[in-house]
């Protein structure tokens, strides 16, 4: 059964970090681009970051540049999205995604195959 599996949400304080994981069961995630998407309660679903196959591109949104780094360690066969100096509006679900091809852009969630549950993410004082 092909599965992502998110995990690494919870509740953290404005300014703190949490690192989220995207973990790949019952089959290879060598050869997918995979983005990380994030939906808040009453908003669509918008893209957050996204790296290619290779790992040797990756893309933001401009909302999370300069504090969220996308990595993928194939590996481990997971991909991590480190989330520094969070902010109340990065609350929200986020989703990794996985879609075979190299190129992840551009940074919408149309196109994806495969989805992960979700891990919550709240940032609150």
């Amino acid at each position: 059964q092909l599965q992502l599996v998110e995990s690494g949400g919870g509740l953290v304080q404005p300014g703190g970090s949490l690192r989220l994981s995207c973990a790949a069961s019952g089959f290879s995630l060598d050869y997918y681009a995979i983005g990380w998407f994030r939906q808040a309660p009453g908003k669509e679903r918008e893209g957050v970051s996204c790296i290619s196959s290779s790992g040797g591109r990756t893309n933001y949104a401009d909302s999370v540049k300069g504090r969220f780094t996308i990595s993928r360690d194939n590996a481990k066969n997971t991909v991590y999205l480190q989330m520094n100096s969070l902010k109340p509006e990065d609350t929200a679900v986020y989703y990794c995604a996985a879609d075979r091809r190299e190129i992840c852009e551009p940074l919408t969630y149309l196109g994806y195959d495969y989805w992960g549950q979700g891990t919550q993410v709240t940032v609150s004082s």
